[in-house]
């Protein structure tokens, strides 16, 4: 939301994505993200003591797992914690501060707590400019609603499809970590995701993606086009230049290779398990 100095050029407006850096106004909103979620809620009577069992634990829980401090260095008064929470958070690298959250978001014990706390991160990121979302618990580098949303659809898929949710879970996995991203291995959980929806379609566990994409029309109605992209793209990752058959120009793989296929193939299944569903076909 520009206000009236920016529109009137007479102050700057942020223009770019934050990839590589985070500016204060981010990690400001993250923080209040953070202790609305986790402290402000929880304690009362100015922290003075732990009132909420939760808290005490989610605190033990950073300071042993996160921070690998002792416990019995954790103060009975939950001031001097808080203090070096906030201290931290302010204080440490733009990547850590991702990494920060997306702890909080795997430990939260409550399914609840974790979705209300990963959609109001993603909120502040989307309005802040910031090149990363949440999708699951992993934050991942991608800016667009409608590709979070196709990623987001796909993990959830349930039933006979959960191993294929488990292929897109670690290709986010694997695509989303900031120390060293593995975009080769992303992209092949990517298209075996496609490659075990179009088995289960075929009724042919053993085909292999080229061949099960071919048997696609004689169960549900796909547009030719979309059957020829895929088979393509089977191509692709399966040629002497390409992901499963050979490990050379590995290091051309760039994020956005990795990012294409998830999104991709995250999309190209929902659209599956749609169209199955239309010709009565139940996972």
């Amino acid at each position: 939301m520009k206000l009236f100095s920016q529109r009137k050029g007479l102050k700057p407006s942020a223009a770019t994505l934050q990839l590589d850096s985070m500016d204060a106004g981010l990690r400001s909103r993250l923080w209040d993200v953070v202790s609305e979620t986790y402290w402000l809620d929880r304690e009362s009577d100015n922290f003075t003591h732990y009132r909420n069992g939760d808290l005490l634990q989610l605190v033990r829980t950073i300071w042993h797992r996160y921070f690998k401090r002792p416990v019995d260095t954790i103060s009975d008064d939950f001031r001097p914690c808080l203090a070096d929470l906030r201290s931290y958070f302010f204080n440490c690298e733009w990547n850590e501060v991702y990494d920060f959250l997306e702890f909080l978001a795997k430990v939260e014990p409550t399914q609840r707590s974790q979705t209300e706390f990963t959609e109001a991160c993603n909120q502040v990121l989307e309005q802040e400019l910031s090149a990363y979302r949440f999708i699951g618990s992993e934050i991942v580098p991608i800016s667009s609603h409608e590709e979070t949303e196709a990623i987001e659809q796909a993990l959830q898929i349930s039933g006979k499809l959960t191993p294929i949710g488990l292929h897109f879970e670690r290709a986010v996995a694997l695509f989303a970590d900031r120390k060293k991203p593995d975009y080769r291995n992303s992209i092949k959980e990517s298209i075996s995701a496609v490659e075990a929806i179009c088995r289960l379609i075929g009724s042919n566990p053993k085909a292999t993606l080229g061949d099960a994409i071919k048997q696609l029309e004689s169960r549900v109605s796909i547009h030719p086009a979309l059957k020829d992209a895929f088979g393509k793209l089977y191509g692709y990752t399966s040629d002497a230049d390409g992901i499963r058959h050979s490990l050379l120009d590995e290091s051309k793989l760039r994020p956005e290779d990795a990012k294409y296929m998830l999104v991709s193939c995250a999309a190209f299944v929902n659209y599956l398990v749609a169209k199955s569903a239309e010709v009565g076909i139940t996972f």
